[in-house]
């Protein structure tokens, strides 16, 4: 079995034929996939997937490239977070590539979804891009260790990687990581504890080899977990086991209700 612990299921994109997607997913394995949120206005219909379908689950958050006006009221992300199957906080972070400006407003978003993790118990999705060193600044500053969580679609180097897991994070390779040109992040998924690693697709986004161009889904993550088992030794029932273990041990509210 397997878990895509980061998908985007809600997007307009799926509308066409969400039900075939699940059903393609659970026939390649995946049985459980996980639904970051990443504007308030989506959380209702992320929700409501997760009610629909066995083995979804979500999480609440507002991307840090959403405009300063979305960042969610601290009262209604409390409040969404306190729905049984919202299992994580997120999709959060910082992101400078795509900002521009005086981003002191995306910090404050950040911060102020570390602390709804620390109030909640439910740890937090992070999503970082050309901000390496202010995010483990701001969570070592804002005591995130205390909940942990998983940096997400990771791109970043070696030493982000261990300074993230020295605070309890884990770390979650897409497709990119199949990527021909991705060396440094293949060096550094080979380098990973088995118990910190974590599959996603990012769909729609980031398709991997072999389906790379084409409309991601929840069923390539099948693709990066036999990428993954082939560049560190191991076979794809080795990764999707203790990939899937290591989603229960990070998102703990992710039980069958």
């Amino acid at each position: 079995m397997l878990v895509d612990s980061h998908c985007h299921l809600d997007f307009d994109d799926f509308d066409v034929d969400r039900a075939g997607i699940l059903a393609r997913a659970h026939a390649a394995g995946v049985q459980e996939m996980l639904i970051a949120a990443v504007v308030e206005a989506h959380w209702p219909r992320v929700q409501a997937l997760t009610a629909e379908y066995p083995g979804v689950w979500a999480a609440a958050g507002v991307h840090p490239n959403e405009p300063a006006a979305e960042t969610p009221e601290w009262e209604h992300l409390l409040a969404a977070l306190a729905i049984d199957k919202v299992v994580a906080v997120g999709e959060t972070g910082l992101d400078y590539f795509r900002s521009e400006g005086d981003l002191s407003w995306q910090r404050e978003r950040f911060a102020r979804h570390i602390a709804a993790s620390k109030a909640t118990g439910k740890p937090l999705i992070v999503h970082t891009r050309a901000a390496a060193a202010d995010t483990i600044a701001m969570l070592r500053s804002e005591e995130a260790a205390a909940v942990g969580g998983v940096i997400h679609c990771f791109t970043e180097n070696w030493g982000f990687a261990k300074a993230a897991m020295d605070m309890g994070f884990y770390i979650s390779f897409s497709g990119i990581v199949t990527f021909k040109k991705s060396v440094e992040l293949q060096s550094v998924a080979k380098k990973m504890p088995a118990d910190r690693l974590l599959v996603e697709t990012d769909a729609p986004y980031l398709a991997p080899v072999p389906q790379r161009g084409k409309r991601n889904e929840p069923a390539f993550v099948a693709h990066v977990a036999a990428f993954l088992g082939a560049l560190r030794g191991e076979t794809l029932e080795d990764i999707a086991e203790r990939t899937t273990a290591n989603f229960h041990a990070l998102f703990k509210h992710a039980v069958a209700i």
